[in-house]
């Protein structure tokens, strides 16, 4: 009887914790932003979704970034581009990552194949017509570093504490870390919304000119979805606002007045 009583109360124990830890996403998640240049001018639009796929033998999640230029902005600045990234579900380990892009021109074409077996990245340029072979470790790319942070457990962050990541950008790594601000509730188009602000930390100087130029606001709640960033420019600001959604893994928490 003791036994069962053991046994019962360390079930009991396993079904809480594992109720508490909840997938921030899941394949069939769709998230649409509005882009706009210093909050007024609208500048375009910015789309990401996820799919369960099969990647030679293995499930993934493929995420799919799409961004493009409209309105005013795109008469001077056309933008068109597409990123993509191939992970494992649970610990968000990148095995492919495509990146097409046209800014005004400036166009670049790569895949990047990630190798755990002898701690690589293959490189591939369609437009240099360039292949190499860089040592890498635990890498994240620049789509599955923003997944990889939503499935990080930031319930119980302090203000000041920051999450380390390295980041596979061309063909280097790159530090980046994502700081803690503190909570904020936002007005938003579908009411008040609970959100955690951070602060992205990268090199200045390679990548990116400034070191703490972007702020991003996350929800609250399980799904920790950015809805709304802003980023200093040398001349004005950009800003992307959450403008629909579906298909999330968890319930979108709204305050209720």
């Amino acid at each position: 009887m003791k036994k069962q009583i053991i046994i019962v109360f360390l079930f009991t124990i396993t079904t809480i914790f594992a109720q508490e830890k909840k997938e921030a996403f899941k394949g069939g998640e769709w998230l649409k932003y509005r882009m706009s240049y210093s909050g007024f001018l609208r500048a375009g639009t910015a789309v990401l979704e996820l799919k369960e796929e099969n990647l030679k033998n293995k499930e993934v999640i493929h995420a799919t970034g799409k961004g493009w230029t409209s309105g005013m902005i795109s008469w001077f600045f056309k933008v068109n581009d597409t990123y993509e990234s191939y992970f494992t579900p649970d610990d968000v380990k990148p095995y492919l990552f495509k990146r097409d892009i046209d800014e005004g021109g400036f166009k670049k074409k790569r895949n990047v194949t990630f190798n755990y077996d002898n701690n690589t990245a293959y490189v591939q340029d369609f437009i240099k017509q360039k292949d190499s072979i860089i040592s890498v470790n635990s890498p994240q790319d620049m789509i599955s570093t923003f997944y990889f942070l939503r499935n990080h457990n930031t319930r119980n962050m302090k203000k000041g504490e920051e999450i380390n990541v390295d980041m596979f950008f061309d063909d280097k790594s790159y530090p980046f870390k994502l700081r803690f601000l503190g909570y904020e509730t936002l007005k938003t188009k579908f009411g008040k919304v609970k959100t955690q602000k951070f602060r992205p930390l990268v090199q200045a100087g390679r990548v990116f000119k400034a070191q703490e130029s972007v702020t991003v606001w996350i929800t609250a709640d399980d799904n920790k979805i950015p809805i709304k960033m802003k980023a200093s420019l040398a001349v004005g600001s950009l800003r992307a606002e959450l403008e629909a959604y579906k298909g999330l893994a968890n319930p979108f928490e709204i305050i209720v007045d």
